[in-house]
């Protein structure tokens, strides 16, 4: 069996550190070609010594700098590169096979486009790829061959409901399948029975406390408003050639069915197991074959039960935004991610309340106006008007 070559995007991040520990389960199978991080090289280095990939990438140049110091003194070949054309450059390297793309945010979208139009195989981790500009990611898949595999929990998991998982989605859309809707299932996050008053006082440290998943600080915060959700619901869309309204989203605090698909014949088929993400990563690393992942058996008789409930727009106001986001299409889901990226993290750094990411957003979406994005620099033009924006309404506070 030749190895195959894994370039992980975002190596130390949850999604990253679960890659590897899934790719160490199968030395038969790959090995780690690159690893990338934006600056964490202390947690890097200790990737590259393990792992022994021919490229480690830094987006800050010290360090990249600090980095490479300390793999010459370990005695580590790993080359160390550095910035945003280095991450292309290993995405879409010739003697690359798979593409782990993880970067959160609006960074992962330029590496992930590069190794689609490289037409690798790319498991799809980075869901603001396709929120940004998924007309133009969508096309690139098309026109440059790339296999394109989800590795949200969620989307893994539709893709593992639907009929032909050889299908083109992409082309033929949802009614070729027999669907009539995709049940995005969400957890509620942190805060799902919070009194909404206490909202205002919630800590960052509250907001990253997810009741069942290990995750980052940013994911963590967009599920304890559920714009995460939404931001799925705008990747559904585009992943599987979906309408809007045939995504509904469903409360499912359990976080044991990832989602659920609906046929025409009134059929619901639904993918369980235990919230871990390395039960996607394993699929979509080894599809359409299965491989072990480390993860545990479900104990289907100690879960007991399965609540569903529809979500709360009061509570929830984020996710609304999405949704009107996802109808509007062109340059509104883009303006959406961009004005939560800075809110976000001015809520994770003290200076906005919790509620007040929503209020952020709203503001945002409705002085910017929404164009039909014609080419990427003019979606990364709204990205950065947008951000100007959201910095505006923060400093207006």
């Amino acid at each position: 069996m030749t190895l195959q070559q894994v370039t992980v995007l975002g190596a130390t991040g949850s999604v990253g550190v679960s890659t590897l520990d899934v790719l160490a389960r199968h030395p038969e199978r790959y090995a780690v070609f690159a690893l990338t991080a934006d600056r964490k090289w202390q947690i890097l280095a200790t990737q590259c010594l393990q792992h022994n990939p021919r490229y480690a990438v830094l987006n800050d140049a010290a360090s990249a700098q600090a980095l490479a110091a300390e793999l010459r003194r370990q005695g580590c070949n790993t080359e160390v590169l550095q910035g945003a054309d280095a991450l292309a450059q290993v995405a879409s390297h010739a003697d690359t096979h798979v593409v782990m793309a993880a970067i959160v945010g609006a960074a992962g979208l330029l590496p992930t486009l590069a190794a689609v139009k490289a037409g690798k195989k790319v498991l799809l981790a980075n869901k603001e790829a396709l929120v940004m500009a998924g007309g133009l990611f969508t096309r690139a898949v098309a026109e440059h061959g790339a296999t394109l595999l989800p590795i949200d929990s969620e989307h893994n998991a539709i893709f593992q409901c639907l009929p032909n998982q050889r299908a083109n989605y992409l082309v033929d859309g949802l009614q070729s399948s027999g669907v009539r809707k995709i049940l995005l299932t969400a957890s509620g996050g942190p805060f799902r029975n919070t009194p909404l008053a206490d909202l205002k006082t919630v800590t960052p440290e509250q907001a990253c406390a997810h009741p069942n998943w290990s995750m980052g600080q940013k994911i963590s915060v967009d599920s304890a408003t559920m714009l995460n959700k939404g931001l799925e619901l705008i990747e559904a869309c585009w992943l599987f050639n979906a309408r809007p309204e045939q995504v509904q989203v469903v409360i499912h605090p359990q976080s044991v069915i990832h989602s659920m698909v609906e046929y025409v014949d009134g059929s619901v088929l639904a993918q369980l197991g235990n919230p871990d993400m390395r039960t996607p990563i394993a699929h979509a690393l080894a599809w359409p074959e299965r491989i072990a992942s480390g993860v545990a058996s479900l104990d289907i008789i100690a879960t007991a039960r399965l609540d569903f409930s529809a979500p709360d727009y009061e509570r929830f106001p984020c996710l609304r935004f999405a949704q009107q986001a996802a109808a509007r299409a062109a340059t509104a889901p883009t303006i959406l991610n961009a004005a939560n990226e800075v809110a976000v993290a001015a809520f994770l750094q003290r200076k906005i309340r919790f509620d007040q990411i929503a209020q952020i957003i709203a503001e945002v979406l409705d002085k910017q106006d929404v164009v039909e994005p014609d080419s990427l620099a003019l979606v990364i033009a709204s990205d950065q008007t947008a951000r100007r924006l959201a910095h505006s309404v923060i400093a207006a506070f």
